[in-house]
């Protein structure tokens, strides 16, 4: 790949706490102008992998490339070329849109006729036109994650770090986020971005997915579906969902017909079997045998998040 091309790389990145080890030896290329997606659960090393990308925080170990600058040693080269917004509300909830936008435009060092211009298009550019001198604190999750996004954007960024920015929001307020993400990718801004909401993940240009510190799954998502997912996935509507989850959840356990994982989705069951011309003929006879009767079973295109979850269970790639 062409180095320009490359807007963030890291090589064998790891960070140690003690003896917990934080990230375990991470390696992992990110195109300028795309949304490169970054999954996994609480304590996977999501966040320390973006403060090491950021140069918040120094690697144990490895190294890390930022529009061609070398963190680790020089840190402050590549902050005023970079944004990023924390999954936590950082901007003064006392102060109103205008004055949080003015004192985050001040603290990038913007001169008054820039940031006035810069002010201008982030308001605009977050649809916060008409609530400039709304108190913060007054507006709802959603346009404050937009005004967060705004003052993330004021000194123009070439890449994007977001740590989490929809967590808690509703989901017509993330859709229009996403949106104004949209058009930053198209204007040539790249997006570093974790998620816990899979449909959002969806809509990344690339993943990947993080679990005690190591990647485990790469690519976009329709790669990452066809590497990990071998066999099929069915769901089945039951008469009873949890005991039939429990006795399939033991059947697979046990080895037995051909069960890689269940899933409870609401009331139906998502069974990935691996051998499934043999498991979708055993598994109602099974269930039949309990006393469960088995309303439909039909095989699915598995989504991303039956993906995610059976790369979680497994901790590794299932090949």
């Amino acid at each position: 790949m062409n180095p320009a091309e490359i807007a963030i790389r890291a090589e064998r990145l790891a960070k140690q706490f003690g003896d917990f080890t934080a990230v375990n030896g991470v390696s992992f290329v990110v195109r300028s102008g795309e949304i490169f997606g970054f999954l996994g659960p609480n304590g996977s090393g999501k966040t320390t992998t973006i403060r090491m990308l950021l140069g918040l925080l120094k690697p144990s170990s490895g190294e890390v490339e930022v529009l061609g600058i070398q963190v680790v040693q020089d840190p402050a080269a590549i902050r005023p070329r970079v944004g990023y917004m924390s999954q936590q509300f950082s901007l003064y909830r006392d102060l109103t849109v205008e004055q949080n936008l003015r004192f985050y435009g001040t603290a990038y060092g913007l001169g008054s006729e820039r940031l006035k211009e810069r002010m201008g298009q982030a308001i605009e550019m977050a649809g916060l036109r008409g609530l400039e001198r709304m108190i913060t604190r007054d507006l709802s999750g959603g346009w404050r994650q937009r005004l967060a996004l705004g003052a993330t954007l004021l000194h123009d960024p070439s890449v994007l770090f977001l740590d989490e920015p929809t967590a808690g929001v509703d989901p017509l307020s993330r859709r229009a986020f996403w949106e104004l993400l949209y058009e930053l990718v198209e204007r040539g801004v790249t997006v570093f971005v974790t998620t816990h909401y899979m449909d959002e993940a969806e809509h990344c240009h690339r993943l990947a997915f993080l679990q005690r510190g190591e990647i485990i799954a790469m690519g976009s998502p329709e790669e990452i579906k066809q590497d990990m997912m071998h066999g099929a996935v069915f769901e089945a509507a039951v008469s009873d969902s949890t005991r039939a989850y429990e006795l399939l959840r033991e059947r697979a356990r046990m080895e037995r017909l051909g069960i890689q994982s269940v899933e409870l989705y609401g009331a139906l069951l998502h069974i990935w079997l691996v051998d499934h011309a043999a498991g979708a003929e055993a598994i109602p006879a099974e269930l039949a045998a309990a006393g469960l009767e088995v309303f439909d079973l039909r095989r699915i295109e598995p989504s991303l998040e039956d993906v995610f979850i059976a790369c979680m269970r497994s901790g590794k790639p299932s090949r």
